[in-house]
């Protein structure tokens, strides 16, 4: 059958979700093919997740740089949160799999960065921050070189993210229950990241066979549902005063800022 999209459209899609598909839905228009349907609705909320993986970050990032203050940021979740990302993007790149289902990982890990070096900032330990992801960056490149971390140990690293994925959000979630109050935590960030997690895991049940990585991708989205309902459930709470301000203080101290933004992920 001769293709009715023109080529400068039809390539694009023929990218995305593959030639056969790009066939059966465009060329032959067999929208209910449930293979391919499944498979181009993965696909496209796939890149949707990367897409907007590029920008979840910001608007907490705005937030921080226009209040000058990090409080209910825990700096303890982000850097745990940059690890697990880091880690993530290097398994899923040494697998092999399409950059669609783990893609936002990148662009969030970047972020993330940021933040952490903002929450350092503003807590008067710039220095050490920049130290902190000096390392970061070393612990990225060693998870993507094969020479410096095998392929058996980089498993049993993404293994060991699924706990490291609740133990990132244990912190956030039990400071804003305990404060009653969510901070300078981004509402636009934490509903993203839920909704994300949850399309995310619906892209791995479809292309990725790796029972990890399924994992994963569940205790994500309950660890980012039990954040949204949260910020629901105190959206309209009072700030702390002073006691708050002493709060953040000694949590700041402890490497737990009191609270924390999780965001990712998956995240």
């Amino acid at each position: 059958m001769t293709p009715w999209l023109p080529e400068f459209l039809r390539s694009p899609v023929a990218a995305l979700i593959g030639e056969p598909c790009t066939v059966t839905l465009i060329d032959e228009f067999n929208l209910f093919d449930p293979h391919c349907l499944r498979h181009a609705l993965s696909k496209g909320l796939g890149l949707g997740i990367v897409l907007g993986g590029c920008i979840v970050k910001l608007p907490q990032l705005f937030k921080i740089l226009k209040s000058k203050s990090v409080a209910g940021i825990s700096l303890s979740s982000y850097v745990l949160e940059v690890l697990a990302n880091a880690i993530t993007l290097a398994y899923n790149f040494r697998k092999g799999y399409s950059f669609t289902t783990y893609g936002e990982a990148l662009f969030i890990g970047a972020q993330n960065i940021v933040i952490t070096l903002l929450i350092l900032a503003f807590t008067g330990r710039a220095a050490q921050g920049v130290a902190t992801n000096v390392l970061l960056l070393i612990f990225t490149y060693a998870m993507f070189t094969p020479s410096m971390v095998g392929g058996a140990l980089l498993s049993t690293l993404y293994g060991l993210t699924i706990p490291l994925v609740i133990s990132s959000r244990i912190p956030q979630i039990y400071t804003i229950h305990k404060n009653k109050y969510t901070g300078q935590l981004s509402a636009f960030a934490v509903f993203n990241y839920f909704f994300g997690t949850a399309a995310r895991l619906f892209t791995t049940l479809v292309e990725v066979d790796d029972s990890l990585v399924l994992v994963g991708a569940v205790l994500a989205v309950i660890a980012n549902g039990i954040l949204a309902a949260q910020m629901v459930y105190y959206w309209n709470a009072p700030a702390p005063k002073e006691k708050y301000r002493q709060l953040e203080m000694l949590s700041s101290d402890l490497g737990m800022h009191s609270g924390k933004l999780w965001y990712a992920w998956p995240p």
